[in-house]
């Protein structure tokens, strides 16, 4: 079957190690099951698997690819949930939690099998594109709000970096929940988009806000640490998943932490019943997952491009 994978590993130049090209047909395992993929959506945690990041050298080559919706082999639509082995299902007792990729050939393939516990049904509302954009980016993203900032409708909240996955996603779940949302990117077009969207305003970073919020929905790192522990109420939640510009600020701001008494609260993807509810979510409320670009299977690399360039608002699309 044909494949996107990772054949070596560049921890400077990543797209050095992606091959296009054929890679066995998954082999059936008891309790799994095996969904022809009809759309995969890209993550950064595919640039990080090129890098070498949670794989190593006896893993590869490794099918790259967390998200994917498709039809398993009853016939059914389905979305896929990217986390293997979280509460046992398919794997071995003492085997930890990992994401497809890190253990599993992934996505960006014909065909992929997956614990059959991972399987959902796919909302007649969403298309095959949209739904493969939820599983990874905007769970991340409808975890973060939901359960770990604990924001409630009217609250004020954060999203930094306006235009990576995760924080496309917030600022849409987070306007469509009645949150206020106010959003940063270095990019005028993209702070445009992101008022779109439904944020009240949209900011360069490190830029005074007009008010301080409730919560910080951070996926930047060290870039705008201190911007959003300086842009918290007291009491306020700081959720972070993720450190794009790196994970060492140059101040950490303990000071303010301590003193206003604020949560940081790290978030990393989401349960199967997160993504149960957040597919019901954006059935009931037209809520639609933001794609950049949808590109056939051979053309992967191009999207890889976009993504590592940063040159994309929203998700990029992979259709087989």
């Amino acid at each position: 079957m044909f494949a996107a994978y990772a054949a070596r590993f560049d921890h400077d130049q990543p797209l050095n190690g992606l091959e296009l090209g054929e890679r066995p047909e998954p082999e059936a395992r008891p309790g799994w099951t095996t969904v022809n993929v009809k759309a995969a959506s890209l993550n950064h945690h595919d640039l990080w698997s090129l890098r070498g990041v949670g794989l190593g050298e006896e893993s590869l080559p490794m099918i790259l690819g967390c998200d994917a919706a498709g039809i398993d082999e009853d016939g059914n639509e389905v979305v896929l949930h990217s986390v293997i082995g979280q509460n046992g299902h398919g794997v071995g007792p003492n085997e930890p939690r990992s994401i497809l990729t890190e253990r599993y050939q992934g996505t960006f393939a014909e065909k992929v099998t997956v614990p059959s516990w991972n399987v959902l049904p796919k909302p007649k509302e969403l298309s095959f594109e949209e739904a493969a954009c939820l599983p990874t980016a905007w769970l991340t993203a409808y975890r973060m709000l939901f359960t770990n900032a604990g924001v409630r409708p009217g609250d004020s909240v954060l999203v930094q970096g306006a235009g990576g996955g995760v924080a496309t996603a917030a600022i849409v779940l987070g306007a469509a929940a009645g949150l206020r949302v106010l959003a940063t990117s270095r990019d005028a077009t993209k702070r445009a988009r992101a008022v779109e969207l439904g944020a009240e305003g949209a900011y360069e970073p490190g830029q005074r806000l007009p008010r301080r919020v409730d919560a910080v929905i951070e996926t930047v790192g060290a870039a705008t640490w201190s911007h959003s522990v300086k842009s918290l109420k007291p009491g306020g939640t700081l959720v972070i998943s993720g450190a794009t510009s790196g994970p060492n600020p140059k101040a950490t701001e303990l000071n303010r932490i301590f003193f206003l008494e604020l949560k940081v609260v790290g978030s990393t993807m989401g349960a199967r019943d997160e993504l149960e509810d957040l597919l019901s979510f954006c059935a009931a409320r037209g809520v639609r997952p933001v794609i950049d670009s949808v590109l056939p299977l051979d053309r992967a690399r191009e999207g890889f491009e976009k993504m590592a360039g940063g040159d994309l608002f929203g998700k990029v699309v992979l259709t087989v």
